[in-house]
């Protein structure tokens, strides 16, 4: 048996009220691995990952039992300036100064956190960091080399691509990844096909009961509905999803209603077969998913989403947006949900699964199988462990 661990948490947001995204990620990772290990978080004072801008006014809190230590971003993030050098780095020819310059831009900005880091180094085994394009993974990757382990939480778009991340993939003692296609990816990218790792993703915390009635009441939703849960936003596909659906109520007689949740910075039709019902609690969702057809995920960039593991857990199909390779594999390993490029293959998979109920259930039991053997807690908490183990045999 490993010796009880200490790990350092290091992410650009931590907090409650922040439930989605890579920061949920480290979250839920920080509170299950202080189970095995000793565990401490180190973060931004930022809740808006727009301009960083100063939030939370504690230096030091107890969340869930987790020590957090915030550090103030030194400079919010400057629009004009960030849109200035993104410009440069992806339309011009430029250099790695101009690649790390978009980095500080970026945000957050922080160094007093890596230097706390690197007083603190010996006390802590290793330390984790969370989503590979930020200031924090990239100067504590390679400062920390072997103590490092990165979850990268990489997506398939222009930024991984830049040069800076080339050799940066291969720096850190191991990799955890979110999925197969996240793998191959970055390992295109760098080579780095030595670095030890694993494929892990996330689980999710996982209600014992559910009432859909509930949540139909609160709500007055009386007919059969399909859903969205997640940020309403052009980068999740939100907009292309509302045009399809749009159109293929023009095109078809069909009973089904779309409801929307989460925080939407788009504007929402007004229409009687489309509910926007905003941010609502776990609680809620889980009883909507429940009570759901089916799960939609229109996003166009992921690196594992976990709204679609959840409606697996709760035994419900997925239709995803096929041009995202991660959810494409994804339904494909799991048998247990289907895709589109287009709006003419929305249209044909919208028409089966409102014609065919056997194929609904096949899907969502295979999906509940899927969850169960891949990402329940111990089975996502014993891959962490195993990484672990793993450098620590290197180190010997």
């Amino acid at each position: 048996m490993m010796a009880r661990k200490k790990i350092g948490i290091v992410v650009q947001r931590y907090g409650i009220d922040i439930n989605g995204g890579a920061e949920y990620h480290a979250r839920l990772i920080a509170e299950k691995m202080s189970h095995h290990c000793d565990v401490e978080v180190f973060t931004s004072t930022a809740h808006d990952y727009i301009s960083w801008k100063h939030h939370y006014t504690n230096k030091y809190e107890i969340i869930n039992n987790i020590p957090v230590h915030r550090f103030q971003v030194q400079k919010p993030r400057d629009p004009k300036i960030f849109g200035n050098i993104q410009n440069v780095i992806f339309n011009e020819e430029h250099t790695i100064d101009d690649e790390l310059k978009w980095l500080e831009e970026q945000g957050p900005y922080f160094p007093d956190l890596l230097e706390t880091l690197e007083k603190r180094e010996n006390e802590f085994d290793y330390y984790f960091f969370f989503s590979y394009r930020y200031y924090h993974s990239y100067y504590g990757a390679k400062k920390f080399r072997d103590k490092a382990v990165l979850v990268p939480t990489a997506e398939h778009d222009p930024v991984v691509y830049l040069r800076l991340f080339k050799d940066f993939f291969n720096w850190p003692g191991a990799i955890i990844y979110n999925s197969h296609e996240e793998k191959d990816m970055i390992h295109k990218v760098s080579g780095n096909q030595e670095v030890p790792g694993d494929i892990v993703g996330i689980g999710s915390e996982i209600p014992e009961h559910f009432s859909p009635q509930s949540f139909r009441d609160k709500f007055n939703i009386r007919e059969k509905y399909f859903i969205y849960i997640g940020r309403l936003d052009q980068n999740k596909g939100v907009p292309e999803l509302l045009n399809f659906y749009l159109r293929l109520l023009k095109e078809e007689n069909i009973n089904l209603t779309l409801v929307l949740m989460g925080k939407s910075v788009i504007d929402i039709p007004e229409h009687p077969r489309i509910k926007f019902l905003g941010f609502i609690q776990d609680e809620d969702k889980f009883n909507a998913l429940t009570g759901a057809e089916f799960l939609v995920i229109p996003s166009q960039f992921e690196s594992l989403s976990m709204v679609t593991l959840e409606a697996w857990a709760v035994g419900k199909p997925v239709v995803a947006n096929g041009r995202t390779e991660v959810l494409q594999g994804q339904c494909r390993r799991s048998n247990a949900g289907l895709w589109y490029t287009n709006y003419d293959e929305f249209k044909e998979v919208m028409l089966l699964l409102c014609e065919n109920e056997q194929l609904k259930e096949i899907m969502g039991h295979n999906g509940k199988a899927f969850f169960e053997t891949h990402y329940s807690w111990p089975v996502i908490e014993n891959k962490y462990l195993k990484v672990l183990d793993q450098l620590e045999a290197n180190r010997k």
